[in-house]
């Protein structure tokens, strides 16, 4: 009872998360119906409401928002608009960090969270996934010695939390396994492995485990 019990939690659970997760989503694009006058709305044109309206709405207006920044003319609105922005005390803050958190992540010509990494933490000897999210410049760049890169170590289960640390680039390990597979290897707490063939990572400890051939007697 107790195998095949589990063996339906494994079926359910990833299908109860992804749909939570789903109807998550379309429940909070649809509040963007809001915005849309009454008269143009599901319930007034059809008489009934329609699920997942609001997330159509919703990636129609960020499509249409994309088109738009992609022309001369958008991007001279779009700067007049952020220069409002940057003048308001306390929206300049708020505004200005996400927008450069946003613009290095999504960015196709930002390095953050391209490379998965092996990491020393949070002792010497206990290894650890983690990810980097750039090369260690600036102030902080000029006092430490060598070269050093930024370094993000999630935690499991929950990936979205974690820790940020500064490491010389020599301690880091880089790996050929992809991001999507290293953050399924977070998130399964080391139950799924990785897809990508095991091979000898330079920089680790390894194990000769090559048989030893005949040996050859010594000449007298």
């Amino acid at each position: 009872m107790r195998r095949y019990f589990i063996a339906g939690l494994l079926i359910w659970i990833p299908l109860g998360i992804t749909f939570w997760v789903l109807r998550f989503i379309v429940v909070t694009a649809d509040q963007s119906l809001a915005l849309v006058p009454i008269s143009l709305r599901p319930q007034a044109l059809t008489g009934h409401d329609l699920p997942g309206f609001g997330l159509l709405i919703t990636l129609a207006v960020i499509l249409l928002t994309g088109v738009v920044a992609a022309n001369y003319v958008g991007r001279r609105l779009l700067g007049f608009g952020e220069d409002l922005l940057v003048h308001i005390p306390v929206v300049k803050s708020i505004y200005g960090g996400v927008k450069q958190v946003s613009e290095t992540l999504f960015s196709s010509e930002g390095q953050a969270f391209r490379q998965a990494l092996l990491v020393q933490y949070p002792r010497p000897g206990c290894w650890t996934i983690a990810f980097q999210t750039g090369v260690v410049g600036g102030e902080v760049g000029t006092v430490l010695p060598g070269e050093h890169v930024s370094v993000y170590v999630p935690t499991t289960p929950n990936p979205t939390s974690g820790f940020f640390l500064i490491m010389p680039k020599s301690e880091v390990v880089e790996l050929r396994m992809s991001v999507d597979n290293a953050l399924k290897y977070v998130i399964s707490m080391g139950v799924v492995g990785p897809d990508t063939p095991p091979v000898a990572t330079p920089g680790l400890p390894s194990q000769d485990r090559s048989q030893p051939g005949p040996s050859t007697p010594e000449p007298d």
